[in-house]
């Protein structure tokens, strides 16, 4: 078999998943030449592909939960990967008739050969480390709030009702309530013992991201811009990871789902809501500093001005989301250019140098 196709460019497709990868290979014809199931690993990935009978184009493989380490591997190991859209891997399959790891293999080796495919910028290793961490501050905060939610609701069983409190004062407010009723209050206890432990390691993990962003030089210029704070610029830096792989600033807009899908057909050309492709967590943090630069931040800058046009000529809910799009436009010019924000049109700051 390597004899026949040793003299042909080849075309590969993995398919991931946790425990095994399935592998198509197929020449510049379309015609399958192999087809096998390894490892889910880049050392056991690199063994199968390096084999000097095929003349490697290109490797393709959906983006996914294991592709960077995957993508990482191979790249290293010296071979043609290429990172691709989950959309429109997808898109592409779909004419299958049956769903299969074999199939997907196929189909992705038939994409890198025709080239109809959009490749994923795969993060840098201190981007995925920062993730991580915003990742696991995020997590650890829902669940304390959760915990705190089924608190009220359990105790609203009883006719205790826990009102308006604050983090700090919510133990304080859940005692007040039990008192008197051992049997709860024991129940109770253990529920605010898992909270509390919950806050006590969000907390550390939040002093975690302030010591980052103290030490980066580009999150505290991007902490310049009304409403952007140390997690939302380090998030920003993290998702965005390389500035220059955006040709305009206005084109992180439409990466983060933050622009109008569009949908025509013949005379029927519909504008609905924003698209919400991309990462989630990144857009919304961009529009809660939307919202508090809208709401909160008193000081006056042009940005809050337009803001504040845009909310009276369409609406609240409008201009918030247009503040967020146009805040991940700003975050990104100032990143490229090593500038800080302008408060006024006229003022001038100086590039950094």
């Amino acid at each position: 078999m390597h004899a026949r196709w040793g003299c042909l460019r080849a075309y590969i497709g993995l398919d991931v998943s946790v425990k095994e990868t399935a592998i198509c290979i197929v020449d510049e014809t379309g015609t399958v030449c192999r087809e096998m199931k390894v490892p889910s690993h880049p050392e056991d990935l690199a063994r199968v592909l390096k084999d000097p009978a095929w003349r490697l184009e290109r490797v393709g493989l959906e983006a996914g939960p294991l592709s960077q380490w995957l993508f990482s591997g191979l790249a290293d190991a010296g071979l043609p990967v290429i990172c691709i859209e989950t959309r429109h891997v997808k898109a592409f399959l779909k004419a299958q008739p049956n769903k299969t790891d074999r199939n997907d293999a196929r189909g992705i080796a038939q994409m890198m050969r025709v080239n109809l495919f959009r490749p994923v910028h795969v993060k840098t290793l201190t981007s995925q480390k920062r993730r991580a961490l915003l990742t696991a501050r995020k997590l650890l905060k829902e669940k304390a709030i959760a915990i705190e939610n089924d608190i009220r609701r359990l105790l609203r069983n009883f006719g205790l009702k826990v009102g308006k409190v604050g983090a700090v004062k919510f133990e304080e407010r859940i005692r007040e309530l039990t008192d008197g009723m051992p049997d709860l209050a024991e129940i109770v206890e253990l529920l605010l013992d898992a909270r509390r432990k919950l806050r006590r390691n969000f907390a550390a993990l939040h002093r975690k991201v302030l010591a980052i962003v103290r030490d980066d030089q580009v999150c505290r210029r991007l902490m310049s811009i009304p409403g952007v704070g140390p997690v939302v610029s380090l998030a920003y830096t993290a998702t965005i990871d390389i500035p220059a792989r955006f040709r305009s600033s206005k084109a992180v807009g439409p990466i983060l789902g933050l622009t109008p899908a569009l949908h025509e057909s013949g005379e029927s050309r519909r504008v609905g809501g924003i698209s919400l492709c991309g990462d989630a967590m990144m857009r919304t943090l961009l529009y809660e500093a939307a919202q508090t630069l809208l709401k909160r931040v008193t000081k006056w800058s042009w940005l809050k001005a337009w803001a504040m046009g845009v909310a009276r000529r369409r609406g609240e809910q409008k201009a918030i989301v247009a503040l967020a799009r146009r805040l991940a436009v700003i975050m990104h010019r100032v990143w490229s250019d090593g500038t800080q924000f302008r408060w006024t049109r006229t003022e001038i700051m100086p590039v950094a140098g």
